[in-house]
């Protein structure tokens, strides 16, 4: 009994030490809402409207039906129409247009005659990835351009179009419209927890150190881990409200679909908040000072949940180094869950690997804490 009331005195000590600090507080309340947007609106893997240059050397009714399904497209914007190489190249050098097109003099003869015909695409390719996929876009539009013409030069002969002898008939799972924001939306709601969590933790005990109060806190017959837990406490409550609100900016704003169970997430989130408070209160026990605990959180949740946990770029396509590092970051484990229980509905007996992962985390953080944090003043 005694415990849990030292317990309850830490805790409601730490709350109060909250409520005093604004910065705290507006860390707690804007931070979630302003990365939410900022990621959900500014990231985006989706290539749209590209400004594209058009050069028509044939100037035929086949070749503007041509050019017109590039007008046509979502992905392509078709910004200038040019009459001669210079002009051309003078588009691209000055970054107007990322994709010139240009028909050949004999395109529509070429395609009267059933012959093969070469429709010339120069691409910028300073952005590689968008590069790639305006050849991807543009190979897809002269394609469908091709077989229109084919089925026509045969009927207009009274053949029957030659069938293709293969064809893939995509089925989109879990994002059926390829949207960008709906893979990285539920990624975001790790980002957001592994940085508020770990660095309001990361302030408790460097705070202490600094203002004073250790000594006043060390002469009380409080417990190690009840110090430890008196500290969470309070964050924990704020981290799981923060959680709710990411999720509920998801579904009800980004139109994320959840398809999975609300008390899997809410599960996997308690774990990985508790890991990542954890991580914040070792931090600040270790460095004792706010600054270097504060800078130390954001090195070592922000930018390896950022670039290592599968959030943006898939864990497999990385070095063998690379992935070695992944399977040290907490993170990872709760991006892949989050994004099973959003977009896959995943049961949580699917999801034992990843829980597993993070309640080991947990468990080691603990221990690491409770060990490194002495009831003494040096």
């Amino acid at each position: 009994m005694r415990s849990w009331r030292r317990l309850a005195a830490i805790a409601r000590k730490e709350w109060i030490q909250i409520r005093r600090d604004a910065r705290s507080l507006s860390i707690v309340v804007a931070m979630p809402i302003l990365l939410m947007l900022m990621f959900g609106y500014g990231v985006s893997l989706d290539t749209k409207h590209i400004p594209v240059c058009v050069f028509d050397r044939d100037r035929t009714p086949a070749s503007r039906d041509l050019l017109s399904r590039f007008r046509a497209s979502q992905y392509f914007d078709v910004t200038d129409a040019v009459d001669n190489y210079p002009a051309l190249v003078r588009a691209i050098d000055s970054g107007r247009v990322r994709l010139a097109i240009v028909v050949p003099n004999d395109f529509s003869r070429l395609v009267e005659q059933g012959g093969p015909v070469a429709v010339q695409a120069i691409v910028d390719a300073t952005d590689d990835n968008t590069a790639s996929l305006a050849i991807s876009y543009s190979e897809a539009v002269v394609r469908g351009y091709s077989i229109r013409a084919q089925i026509d030069w045969s009927e207009r002969r009274g053949l029957a179009p030659a069938p293709a002898p293969l064809r893939v008939e995509p089925r989109v799972w879990y994002n059926e419209n390829l949207e960008s924001s709906v893979f990285i939306v539920p990624g975001v709601i790790a980002i957001v927890m592994a940085v508020i969590g770990t660095f309001l933790t990361s302030l408790t005990i460097a705070r202490e150190w600094e203002r004073g109060t250790m000594e006043q806190l060390l002469s009380t017959p409080v417990k190690p881990i009840e110090i430890l837990l008196g500290k969470l406490a309070p964050y924990f409550a704020i981290g799981m409200a923060d959680t709710a609100l990411c999720a509920g900016l998801a579904v009800g704003w980004f139109g994320v679909p959840f398809r999975g169970s609300w008390a899997a997430l809410f599960l996997a989130s308690a774990l990985f908040l508790l890991v990542v408070l954890l991580m914040g209160y070792f931090l600040s026990v270790v460095a004792k000072s706010q600054l270097a605990a504060s800078q130390l959180a954001l090195i070592s949740t922000f930018m390896p949940a950022f670039l290592l946990s599968g959030f943006l770029y898939p864990i497999g396509q990385m070095p063998a180094a690379l992935r070695a590092i992944a399977r040290v970051i907490p993170a990872r484990y709760y991006v892949a869950l989050v994004k099973a229980l959003f977009l896959k509905g995943s049961p949580v007996a699917w999801l034992e690997r990843d829980l597993l992962a993070l309640g080991i985390f947990a468990v080691v953080l603990a221990a690491a804490s409770i060990r490194a944090f002495r009831k003494k003043l040096t």
